[in-house]
C-alpha cells in the first residue's frame, strides 16, 4: 500500500485448543518451510553461526521490541531462532512502505539491502523491473503454498519467483459504534452490513446521512476511498498490454475523483490525512465514524483508538476488495543468501501465517493457513467480540478482481491521492487540482 501500516498492537482471541488442531492440521511437506536448496557454507543449513538481517514495514507480526510484540500472543524471531540456535535475526522495521521502498532502490544496486527484504504489492511491479537483483526463491515443494493470483504476482518474465507473500488485506467496514448512534442510526453489525451492502452509492448516501445529522465527516479523507474504489478496477492506471498510463483517460478514474471531491463538498470527508497525528487523534475522538478496514487495519484502531468501541460490518461496498498485502524478497548479493531463503520459507509458512494473524490480523495469503481453524475461529475483543476470522475469510472469498500494477502505478497513484488530498484540504477546488494531477501524471517518465 503506499499508505502504510502504522505501529500498534491488538489481540485476536482464539482458542488455544483449536489453535495447536488447526497446526497440526497444517502438517505437510512443506510445513515447515523449508528449502530444497543445498546446504551452503554460509547457510543455516549448516551448525557455522550466521547472522540474518530481517527488514520490514511497522507490523507483520512478527514480533521483537521493533515491532512492538511484547503485546502479541507469538513471537516468531525468538521461535526460529530458538529452533536453530546458530541463527541470530537482527530485525529492523522502517516506519512506513514508503521509506521501506526508498531505502529498497536506493541500495539494491550498490548492495547495503537486508538479507531479506519486505516489499510491498502497490511497488513490487518496480521492483520486478530488476528481478535480476534478486534471488530466485522457486522451490517445487512450496509450489501450491500460495494463492494463484499471490505467486503470480511475483513472477517475473523469466518464470522465476522473487518474492514469498506474506499476507492479503480482504476488506470490511470497521465503524465507531458511539458515533454512529449518536447519529440516530442503528449501530448493529447486521443492520451497518445492510445499510453498506450495495454499490458505493449506498455508503456515500449512508455518509450523507451521518454527515448532515452530526456536522462530522463520515470517513477519515478522500485518499482512504480512493485505495478501496481503485481497488475494484481491472487495469485503473495502465494498460496491461503496454504499460502504458492510461489514468488521464479512463473514465472510470475520472468517475471515482469525481464522486470523491463531491463527498467532500458534502462534508462526508473528515480531511484527516492517512498516517498523520490527526488521523490517529480523531479515530480516538470520533472526528470520523467508518472507514474501509482491511483486517490488518484491526490493530491500528485499536493501538490508535484503545478506549473506544469499534465494531466491523462483514459488508463492503461493490462486492470485495483487497487492499495490501506484502513479500519478503531476497537480494541476490546478500552473505547469506541460502540461509535467508530458508528463513524467508518458514516465515511465510501456513503455521506462522496463522500465528501473523493472532498477532496482528495479517490474513494469510495461503489457502491452508486462512483455512484452519485457528483463523476461521478468531475472534477480536476489542471489536465487541466480533468473528473477525469468519468476517475476513467471507471478505477474502469476495474479492474477484486483482487490478492490475505497472511499473507506474505507485507514482500515478500517490499523484491521486494528493489530488484528493489538495481538495480535503481546501488548498485548491476539484478542477484546479485534477489540471496538476494531470501535470503531475504526465511528468511521469
Amino acid at each position: 500500500m503506499s499508505l502504510s501500516r502504522r505501529k500498534t498492537s491488538f489481540g485476536i482471541v482464539a482458542g488455544a485448543a483449536a489453535f495447536a488442531i488447526a497446526l497440526t492440521g497444517c502438517s505437510s511437506s512443506d510445513s515447515g518451510g523449508g528449502s530444497s536448496a543445498e546446504p551452503s557454507d554460509d547457510g543455516m543449513m549448516s551448525d557455522e553461526p550466521v547472522t540474518l538481517t530481517l527488514a520490514t514495514f511497522n507490523q507483520f507480526g512478527y514480533a521483537s521490541s521493533s515491532e512492538g510484540g511484547g503485546d502479541y500472543q507469538y513471537d516468531l524471531i525468538a521461535e526460529y531462532q530458538e529452533l536453530h540456535p546458530n541463527v541470530t535475526i537482527v530485525y529492523n522495521v522502517a516506519d512506513t512502505s514508503n521509506t521501506a521502498r526508498e531505502n529498497f532502490f536506493t541500495k539494491l544496486g550498490p548492495g547495503g539491502l537486508a538479507d531479506i527484504e519486505a516489499i510491498e504489492v502497490d511497488w513490487l511491479p518496480e521492483a520486478l523491473q530488476y528481478s535480476d537483483l534478486l534471488a530466485d526463491l522457486t522451490d517445487p515443494a512450496l509450489a501450491d503454498r500460495w494463492l494463484q493470483w499471490k505467486s503470480d504476482a511475483a513472477t517475473d518474465k523469466d518464470g522465476r519467483l522473487v518474492g514469498y507473500g506474506t499476507d492479503i488485506g480482504p476488506e470490511a467496514i470497521c465503524y465507531n459504534v458511539d458515533a454512529i448512534e449518536a447519529a440516530g442510526m442503528d449501530a448493529s453489525p447486521d443492520a451497518m452490513a445492510a445499510a453498506i451492502d450495495g454499490d458505493w452509492a449506498n455508503y456515500f448516501a449512508l455518509g450523507k446521512e451521518y454527515s448532515d445529522a452530526t456536522g462530522k465527516g463520515f470517513y477519515e479523507e478522500n485518499a482512504a476511498m480512493l485505495q478501496a474504489m481503485i481497488g475494484q478496477l481491472e487495469a485503473p492506471y495502465e494498460d496491461p498490454a503496454t504499460d502504458e498510463i492510461i489514468a488521464l483517460s479512463n473514465p472510470e478514474v475520472r468517475d471515482i475523483y469525481d464522486t470523491l471531491t463531491q463527498a467532500s463538498a458534502d462534508g462526508v470527508s473528515a480531511g484527516l490525512g492517512q498516517w498523520s497525528d490527526d488521523w490517529a487523534a480523531g479515530m480516538a475522538n470520533g472526528d470520523f465514524a467508518a472507514m474501509p478496514c482491511p483486517s490488518w487495519m484491526l490493530g491500528v484502531i485499536n493501538g490508535n483508538a484503545p478506549e473506544g468501541n469499534w465494531d466491523i460490518a462483514n459488508a463492503f461496498p461493490n462486492g470485495g476488495g483487497n487492499w495490501g498485502g506484502s513479500y519478503l524478497t531476497v537480494p541476490d548479493a546478500g552473505a547469506n543468501v541460502e540461509a535467508a531463503k530458508e528463513l524467508a520459507a518458514w516465515l511465510t509458512a501456513p503455521e506462522q501465517q496463522a500465528k501473523a494473524f493472532a498477532n496482528v490480523g495479517a490474513f494469510p495469503s495461503q489457502p491452508e493457513a486462512s483455512n484452519s481453524d485457528a483463523v476461521k475461529s478468531a475472534t477480536n475483543a476489542f471489536f465487541n467480540d466480533a468473528p473477525t476470522g469468519e468476517i475476513f475469510t467471507e471478505r477474502a472469498a469476495a474479492v474477484t478482481v486483482a487490478p492490475y500494477k505497472g511499473p507506474h502505478y505507485f507514482q500515478v497513484s500517490d499523484a491521486m491521492v494528493n489530488a484528493l488530498r489538495r481538495v480535503d484540504e481546501g488548498t485548491m477546488n476539484a478542477a484546479d487540482s485534477w489540471a496538476q494531477f494531470e501535470a503531475d501524471v504526465n511528468a511521469i517518465g
